[in-house]
C-alpha cells in the first residue's frame, strides 16, 4: 500500500465530523454570551440544570442510536447486504418513533417532579418542559446519522450539526429575549418575584434546541430523498438471500441499544449527580448555589466540551470502522485502527487542555467581558478533564466496536461509584464547594479512561507507543503552553488589548505544537496522508526537514 494511500478512512470521517463538531462548540459559545447577557448567571442555572435532566431522557430514548444504527448497518455494508440496510433503517424509524413518543412525554409529564426533585431547582420545570418536542424529533435525527456513519460518510452528520446550531443559535437568542423580557418579567412583576425573567430566558434557549433539531431532521431527510436512485439499485443489485425479518432486527436493536444506552447514562449520570449533591450541600445558601453553578455549568463545562467533541467525532466514526474490520475477521486492520484513534484523540486533547489551563484568565475576558466569578480559576484548575473525557469517550467507542458492549457499561459504574464517594467527601467533609465539584469531575473521568483502556488491552492485546501517543504530545504541550503564556503576556503589556494578544497567543502555539509534533516524530508520514490535506502537510513538514 502506498504511503498516500488513505489506510483510515475513518479518521478522515472523524476528522470530518471533528471539524464540524468544533465548530458547532464554538457557534454555541458565540451564542451563549448575548444569551448570558440577557438570562444571567440565575438563567444559565436553570438552563443547564432542565438540560441536564433533558440529556438523560435523550440518553434513555435516543442518544445511542447513531451508535447501535452505524454498528449494525457498518456490518451489512461489510457483506454488501444493502436490502438488509435499507430493513434496518425502516426498523430503527419505527423504534425511534415509540421511544421518541414515550420519553417526549415523560419529559412533558414528568418536569416538575423532576425540576424539583433532581435538581432542587423548581422553575427548571419551564425550560424543561419546552423540550419534550425535541427528544421526540431528536429520535429520528439519531437513526438517520447514525445510518449516513454506517455507510461510511459522516458528511450528512457534519453539515445537520452545524445547521442546528446555527438555527438554534438565532432562536435561542431571540426566543431569550422575547420571554425574558415580555414574559417572565410580567411574572414576576405579577407575583413580586425576580426569578421568572430567568427562568422563561432559559425557556427561549431550549426552544432553540428544538428548532435546530427540526431543522436538521429536514436536511437528512434531504439528502436521503436525493440519494434514493442510488439506494433503490444498491438493492437491485443485492444478491443476498438472507433477509432481516423485522423481528431479528428488532432484537438486534435492542441487544445493541441496551448496552450503549446503560453504559452512555451511567457516563453523563455525572451532570445530574454533581447538580443535586451540589445543590443540597448549598441547601442553606440556595442563591449562592445558582450562582455558582450557572457560571460552573454555563461557563467551565461549556468550554470544556469544545476539544473533547474532536473525541466525540472520532469516536462516532471508529465504531463502524472498527465493526467493519472484526466482521471481516481482520484483526490487524482492528489494533491499527484503534491505535490510529488512540493517537489523533490525544494529540489534540493534551494542547487542549495546556492551552485552556496558561490562556484560562484571557479566554474567559475575551468571551464574557463581564464577567466577574471566578470562571477562571475554574477552567485553570480543572482544564485537565479534557484529556480524561477525551480519552473515556474514544475509549468507550473502541470497545462498541468490537463488541464488548457491556465493559463500558460496568466501567461507567465503578468510576461513577468511586466519583460519588469522592464528591461526597469533598463536599461534605472538605468543604471544598464548586472546586470539590471540579475535582471529583476530573477524577470521574480518569477512572473511566483508566478502566477502558485495561479492558481495550485486555481483550485485543493491544500495544502502541506510549512516547508518542502520550509522552511527546505532552512534552510538546507544555513547551506550547509556555510560548503562548509568554506571547500572551508580552502583547498584553505592549499593547493593552486582550483581543488581539488572546488571538496571537492561539495562534502561536497551534503554529509551535504543530511544528514540535513532526520535529519530535510523534506522526509518521503515512499517518500524516489519512488526515485532510495529509499531502500539503507533508511536503510542508518535508521542505522544513521535519520527514525524511
Amino acid at each position: 500500500m502506498s504511503k498516500r494511500s488513505r489506510k483510515n478512512s475513518f479518521i478522515v470521517q472523524g476528522s470530518i465530523l471533528a471539524v464540524a463538531s468544533i465548530m458547532v462548540r464554538l457557534i454555541g459559545i458565540i451564542y451563549r454570551i448575548p444569551m448570558t447577557s440577557i438570562i444571567g448567571d440565575n438563567g444559565n442555572a436553570y438552563y443547564s440544570s432542565a438540560f441536564s435532566i433533558y440529556n438523560i431522557l435523550l440518553l434513555l430514548s435516543s442518544y445511542s442510536l447513531p451508535v447501535a444504527v452505524s454498528k449494525m448497518v457498518s456490518a451489512r455494508l461489510a457483506n454488501g447486504e444493502y436490502r438488509n440496510i435499507q430493513r434496518i433503517l425502516h426498523g430503527a424509524l419505527a423504534f425511534a418513533f415509540v421511544v421518541g413518543t414515550i420519553f417526549g412525554s415523560l419529559t412533558y409529564f414528568g418536569a416538575e417532579f423532576m425540576a424539583d426533585k433532581i435538581v432542587n431547582l423548581p422553575l427548571a420545570a419551564i425550560p424543561l418542559k419546552a423540550m419534550a418536542p425535541t427528544v421526540f424529533v431528536m429520535a429520528f435525527l439519531g437513526v438517520f446519522r447514525g445510518y449516513y456513519q454506517g455507510m461510511n460518510t459522516t458528511v450528512p452528520t457534519a453539515i445537520s450539526q452545524i445547521l442546528e446550531q446555527i438555527v438554534n443559535a438565532v432562536v435561542s437568542v431571540a426566543m431569550a429575549y422575547v420571554l425574558s423580557n415580555f414574559v417572565g418579567e410580567k411574572v414576576d412583576i405579577v407575583r413580586g418575584t425576580d426569578d421568572f425573567a430567568s427562568a422563561w430566558g432559559a425557556t427561549g434557549g431550549t426552544i432553540g434546541t428544538g428548532a435546530g433539531a427540526f431543522v436538521a431532521l429536514l436536511f437528512c431527510l434531504l439528502i436521503y430523498k436525493a440519494y434514493k436512485k442510488v439506494i433503490r439499485k444498491n438493492i437491485r443489485r443485492d444478491r443476498h438471500s438472507n433477509v432481516d425479518s423485522y423481528q431479528d432486527i428488532g432484537k438486534t436493536l435492542l441487544v445493541t441499544v441496551i448496552p450503549v444506552i446503560l453504559s452512555t447514562a451511567i457516563y453523563n449520570l455525572i451532570d445530574i449527580v454533581d447538580n443535586s449533591m451540589f445543590s443540597y450541600s448549598m441547601i442553606n445558601s440556595p442563591d449562592t448555589y445558582t450562582t455558582l453553578w450557572g457560571v460552573y455549568s454555563g461557563k467551565y463545562l461549556l468550554l470544556v466540551h469544545v476539544p473533547v467533541a474532536f473525541a466525540s467525532a472520532m469516536a462516532a466514526s471508529s465504531v463502524p470502522a472498527i465493526t467493519r474490520a472484526m466482521v471481516q475477521e481482520n484483526r490487524a486492520q482492528v489494533v491499527e485502527r484503534v491505535n490510529a484513534a488512540l493517537k489523533f484523540t490525544m494529540i489534540v486533547a493534551i494542547p487542549s487542555a495546556v492551552g485552556l489551563t496558561v490562556l484560562s484568565s484571557p479566554i474567559i475576558k475575551l468571551l464574557f467581558r463581564s464577567d466577574n466569578s471566578q470562571a477562571h480559576m475554574y477552567l485553570a484548575v480543572g482544564a485537565i478533564a479534557v484529556v480524561f473525557f477525551s480519552l473515556s469517550t474514544v475509549t468507550n467507542a473502541i470497545l462498541q466496536g468490537i463488541g464488548k458492549m457491556n465493559i463500558p457499561v460496568r466501567n461507567s459504574l465503578i468510576s461513577l461509584v468511586l466519583h460519588i464517594a469522592i464528591l461526597a467527601g469533598v463536599l461534605w467533609k472538605l468543604n471544598m464547594g464548586i472546586y470539590g465539584v471540579i475535582l471529583s469531575y476530573i477524577f470521574f473521568g480518569m477512572f473511566m479512561g483508566t478502566l477502558n483502556l485495561f479492558s481495550i488491552g485486555k481483550y485485543l492485546n493491544l500495544q502502541y507507543s506510549i512516547l508518542k501517543v502520550y509522552v511527546l504530545p505532552t512534552i510538546a504541550s507544555i513547551i506550547m503552553g509556555g510560548a503562548a503564556y509568554g506571547v500572551y503576556t508580552g502583547l498584553y503589556k505592549a499593547i493593552k488589548s486582550n483581543i488581539i494578544a488572546t488571538i496571537c497567543a492561539v495562534i502561536v502555539a497551534i503554529l509551535v505544537y504543530g511544528f514540535l509534533v513532526l520535529l519530535f516524530r510523534c506522526m509518521d508520514e503515512v499517518e500524516l496522508y489519512d488526515l485532510p490535506m495529509g499531502g500539503k502537510i507533508v511536503t510542508l513538514a518535508k521542505k522544513l526537514k521535519l520527514l525524511p
